[in-house]
């Protein structure tokens, strides 16, 4: 594997790459890997000649300080795993390099309702800032094939949009890939690593009030569902920030289903000071 700091390095590196008319596939992340990350490298790897990963902690991202000062950062064991599951070059650049002028924000994205519900209301700023640092990577890396996790799925649909407003939608095809769970079906995260193990314990709960849903939809209305949903997290020890039903296609919430339209599950709560989400498709 090739580890590069460099942008232009990089650049130089795939440059070359595109010559021999080798695809590139690029998996972006903030560090502290596990196997969720790992089953999108070996997604690109299958899927591509050239798979580039980057690990970059974004701060615009973060609307609160202190969480992005408790962002887990395990980069040994991360360089390790990405070695012995064949990736190819590891793009990390410092604060420095992908914001060379700072991080004051000197474009809007408009993103539309997408960044005004769920993560985009109880975190104010956050979708710009993901924008932010994801076009300063796809500049870079140009890659034929772009994956991310199902986990984020707001995020996945806010990266489409971008690719869109970047003018690369005919380029970059975006491969988004299942979630990946422990046994007791907890999402794997970054942010587990957090969890103490009392917490540990209980964020199966987030999952398990997902699998309610599922199991109890019906035609009609959705929010007595979405209620109990949201009173079995408060029973297991969370502090839901929002249960929510959409419409899978546009995220846009829904009260009532036609038992026709694809929909899915979406849910954000927090153990003490960590804050988890999951998704699932209800249908």
């Amino acid at each position: 594997m090739i580890v590069l700091k460099k942008a232009k390095d990089l650049r130089h590196y795939l440059d070359v790459c595109k010559e021999k008319n080798q695809t590139i596939g690029f998996v972006p992340t903030m560090g502290a890997l596990h196997d969720g990350h790992i089953s999108l490298l070996k997604s690109a790897k299958a899927g591509n000649n050239v798979c580039v990963c980057s690990i970059f902690v974004n701060p615009a991202q973060f609307n609160d300080r202190k969480d992005f000062e408790k962002y887990p950062v395990t980069l040994e064991e991360d360089i390790y795993k990405l070695e012995i599951n064949a990736c190819d070059i590891l793009f990390l650049p410092s604060l420095e390099e992908i914001y060379p002028d700072g991080m004051n924000i000197k474009k809007h994205y408009d993103l539309g309702y997408l960044e005004t519900i769920l993560e985009g209301e109880y975190r104010p700023g956050h979708f710009q800032g993901v924008c932010m640092v994801v076009e300063k990577l796809l500049s870079i890396v140009q890659p034929a094939d772009l994956y991310l996790g199902q986990k984020d799925y707001q995020q996945c649909m806010v990266i489409k949009r971008l690719v869109e407003l970047m003018g690369s939608g005919g380029s970059i095809h975006m491969v988004i890939c299942p979630i990946l769970r422990e046994k007791d079906g907890l999402a794997m995260s970054s942010r587990n690593l957090r969890l103490n193990n009392e917490q540990r314990a209980k964020a199966p709960g987030l999952y398990e009030s997902l699998a309610f849903l599922k199991q109890n939809l019906n035609k009609g209305s959705l929010a007595d569902l979405k209620q109990e949903a949201i009173k079995l997290l408060q029973q297991k020890g969370f502090k839901p920030d929002y249960v929510e039903i959409a419409n899978a296609e546009t995220l846009r919430p829904i009260n009532e289903w036609d038992a026709r339209s694809n929909i899915i599950a979406l849910a954000a709560a927090w153990l003490n000071d960590v804050r988890l989400i999951d998704n699932m498709v209800l249908i």
